[in-house]
């Protein structure tokens, strides 16, 4: 052992005591990731969503539009299945930039709710049923319109629901920007789906309702049975 007298063989060697304080991990052992904020996951969620419906309108138009005929055919058993496909849809470039302006913001912000999924899923299958039992017959409907009328009256409502001050003036300031397309639930125009407007607005309403019920339900405590003495 070396040393002053009277010392340590730990405070003879100070920097050994320095080079305590590094730390290799083992070989193969992952560094934790940080995560990437909502926002920037909501932006490249969004960004993702608008190009696969660019690529689908790019095919669409190579096809001379045959993928439109995937539609939703109003009381046709065939045309089921039109709900899951009608969304991605549309009829020409036009169509799909008129969506792709309001549907993107709020396409944003509905995954900073952290609620996409759940949103999305109910208005889909909600103006789609709408559409398949309502629509004139012998018609085809396409376009993300009913889901984009959704998505506002959720972001419109859910204050309501949550009974959130912030929420609700989100809500209003949603509805002095985009409140006059709802008008568009209105059967003004006979080549535009009113239905698929009307369903999927009412299906944001409950989307927002049920979420909002389902909070609360999950916030609410639940007795402990007591214990007899």
């Amino acid at each position: 052992m070396t040393g002053t007298p009277g010392t340590s063989p730990e405070e003879s060697r100070p920097e050994e005591k320095l080079a305590m304080t590094s730390y290799t991990p083992p070989v193969g052992q992952e560094q934790p990731r940080r995560s990437r904020p909502l926002w920037l996951r909501s932006l490249i969620t969004t960004a993702c969503i608008v190009a696969a419906l660019f690529v689908i309108e790019l095919i669409d138009a190579a096809t001379r539009y045959d993928l439109d005929q995937n539609g939703i055919e109003p009381r046709q058993v065939d045309g089921l299945d039109g709900i899951l496909w009608a969304p991605m849809l549309h009829a020409d470039w036009e169509h799909l930039l008129a969506n792709l302006m309001p549907g993107a913001v709020l396409c944003f912000l509905v995954l900073m709710t952290r609620r996409f999924l759940v949103v999305t899923g109910i208005i889909w299958v909600i103006s789609g049923v709408g559409v398949w039992l309502f629509a004139a017959p012998y018609s085809v409907t396409v376009g993300a319109s009913g889901i984009i009328f959704g998505w506002l009256t959720f972001l419109i409502v859910r204050g309501l629901f949550n009974r959130d001050l912030w929420q609700i003036l989100g809500g209003v300031v949603l509805f002095l920007i985009y409140g006059s397309i709802l008008w568009g639930v209105l059967p003004t125009n006979p080549i535009v789906s009113w239905q698929a407007h009307l369903f999927g607005a009412i299906a944001g309403v409950l989307a927002a309702w049920f979420l909002a019920s389902r909070d609360r339900k999950q916030k609410q405590p639940t007795a402990t049975p007591g214990v007899a003495s």
